[in-house]
């Protein structure tokens, strides 16, 4: 049923394999906000890295509005793994079934704010900017802290660098010819993680195709199905706790 599938992939009891299904579905939503935003304002908002470069780079430049910009960004993704950690630890000690669920509901509720107040602020390029790039990192820090406390650093959606580099480190044991059977140890890939790798990696890319394709046609709106994806995905343990609370309040 949908409702168990979604206790399943969402509630505070992880699998592997839940981490891997929620892994692939939160990286395509990481790759649809990411090209949707560079769309709306000409900056990707996913990554850190090169947002800390820019703020290395324009500091040598003396163009310090430019750093600024840079340093309020990387910020803006620092807060929101902060706050993930906030809501993640205290659902975890009340024992609450939406442990993981409640920030990815702030997530939804906060892609349908950037949809809808970047459809009210288009006409503002002053406000439109810097409006975008708190939101947008915001939420990539908040999701990449979400999968990454569920799934115990063994995932990251919100950017592909890491991805791709463990992905090589595979495939290179993968090609390695173990041609001295005296070696104590031969060279192995684990052919598993190759293809969860190739899984995030791919999410990401599809999740690229469908925001850019979705700006491009539908605006702002191509916010709407994202945001109610995580929210139908999120909503049912909110729910779960709800009742148990008020069963708690009956006894």
């Amino acid at each position: 049923m949908p409702a168990d599938y979604a206790r399943y992939l969402v509630g505070r009891h992880r699998t592997v394999k839940s981490n891997r299904e929620l892994g692939f579905a939160l990286a395509f939503v990481a790759g649809a906000i990411n090209a949707g935003g560079f769309l709306a304002v000409a900056q990707y908002t996913s990554h850190v890295t090169g947002m800390v470069s820019s703020l290395a780079d324009n500091f040598a430049l003396g163009q310090l509005d430019l750093v600024l910009d840079a340093a309020v960004a990387v910020l803006s993704f620092l807060l929101g793994a902060i706050c993930c950690a906030v809501m993640v630890n205290f659902a975890r000690r009340k024992q609450m079934a939406s442990e993981y669920a409640l920030p990815l509901l702030l997530e939804a509720l906060l892609i349908l704010l950037f949809g809808l107040m970047g459809a009210k602020l288009s006409r503002f390029e002053g406000l439109l900017v810097p409006f975008t790039v708190v939101l947008l990192c915001f939420i990539m820090g908040l999701q990449n802290a979400v999968v990454t406390k569920l799934s115990n650093a063994v995932i990251r959606t919100t950017h592909m660098t890491g991805i791709v580099t463990d992905l090589g480190i595979e495939l290179g044991k993968l090609i390695y010819l173990n041609r001295d059977p005296q070696a104590p140890a031969p060279v192995l890939a684990d052919r598993d993680r190759i293809v969860v790798l190739c899984g995030l990696l791919f999410s990401f890319l599809a999740g690229g195709i469908v925001g850019a394709i979705g700006f491009k046609h539908l605006g702002y709106a191509f916010t709407v199905p994202l945001a109610v994806l995580l929210a139908v995905l999120a909503l049912v343990p909110a729910i779960d706790d709800l009742r148990r609370a008020n069963s708690d309040d009956r006894h």
